[in-house]
């Protein structure tokens, strides 16, 4: 029996805009409510994205990320919730780092961690061997599990360094995204690869940046693995652009696929279970650990 399939929501991200797309949830609940409709039809995690209420800029604010949280376990408690941590629009620690400090009932149970720095279309991810350490070592303290971003195979390799450092731990999960203008094509030869090439005890997902999404989730759900999926990837529904994508319908097209593939969405506490995430009601991400 296949694998059961991850659904990793991303519903936001720091490029789509209203003017861009009505359909892309800015603010707390929106991104809230959002969060709850896919739930009912089933996903597995969600990669949240903040963003400022007046201006609709990305933020790394952790009380907008803490009201998000809040109201998105209102719903959903066992979902598990990854918070970004992106280099794309901020440069210091202390920033990137602030939503790894949310506690309690706000924890969020994982934080995304690019392994490299890159290139987009018009703006640049910055992420130093430094920063990478510095936020592995604050989520390890934390209790959170690195999300680990990885554009091309170079990536995984640094996440091996990590693993050699005591940076990270297993298990592992990979998002494997492709299809970006400076990092690996959305084709078969560069997916294999990147998954054949991934450490011991890892789960991943497929995604494609713009009109890839849709092939590397096919791909994903196809080979046995999982899919990233969402307004954040593309906003549009057809590879014709001419059609403005909901994450309602984006999901329930995955949902669609995984059925013709014969694959079950794994639930959250499945998931949970799978990587070692805490399973106890009130009760999130891993248990705290000291590091040398």
């Amino acid at each position: 029996m296949a694998e059961k399939l991850i659904i990793n929501f991303t519903p936001t991200g720091m490029i789509p805009t209203k003017q861009m797309t009505p359909h892309v949830p800015v603010d707390v609940p929106e991104i809230i409510e959002d969060v709850h409709r896919v739930s009912e039809i089933g996903i597995t995690m969600v990669h949240l994205h903040a963003r400022e209420a007046d201006t609709g800029t990305p933020t790394y604010k952790k009380e907008i990320y803490g009201s998000i949280i809040e109201g998105i376990r209102k719903h959903t408690p066992d979902l598990v919730i990854c918070v970004s941590l992106s280099g794309r629009n901020f440069s210091e620690f202390e920033k990137r780092s602030e939503p790894l400090f949310l506690e309690g009932a706000l924890k969020p149970d994982m934080g995304s961690l690019t392994l490299s720095s890159l290139n987009f279309n018009a703006t640049a991810s910055s992420n130093s061997p430094q920063m990478i350490k510095d936020l592995s070592r604050t989520m390890l303290e934390n209790g959170i599990v690195p999300e680990l971003e990885a554009f091309d195979i170079g990536m995984i390799n640094y996440a091996k360094y990590l693993e050699k450092k005591g940076l990270v731990e297993p298990p592992y999960y990979f998002n494997l995204i492709l299809g970006n203008i400076a990092c690996a094509q959305a084709n078969l030869l560069n997916a294999g690869i990147m998954i054949n090439d991934l450490p011991d005890q890892s789960l991943w997902s497929l995604a494609g940046i713009g009109n890839s999404q849709l092939k590397m989730n096919s791909i994903g759900i196809a080979m046995g693995g999982g899919v990233r999926v969402g307004i954040e990837d593309n906003i549009w529904y057809d590879a014709n652009r001419t059609q403005l994508a909901s994450n309602e319908a984006l999901i329930k097209r995955i949902h669609t696929i995984a059925k013709a593939n014969e694959r079950v969405v794994m639930s959250p506490m499945e998931f949970r279970a799978k990587m070692k995430l805490q399973t106890e009601k009130g009760s999130y991400g891993r248990l705290k650990k000291q590091v040398s």
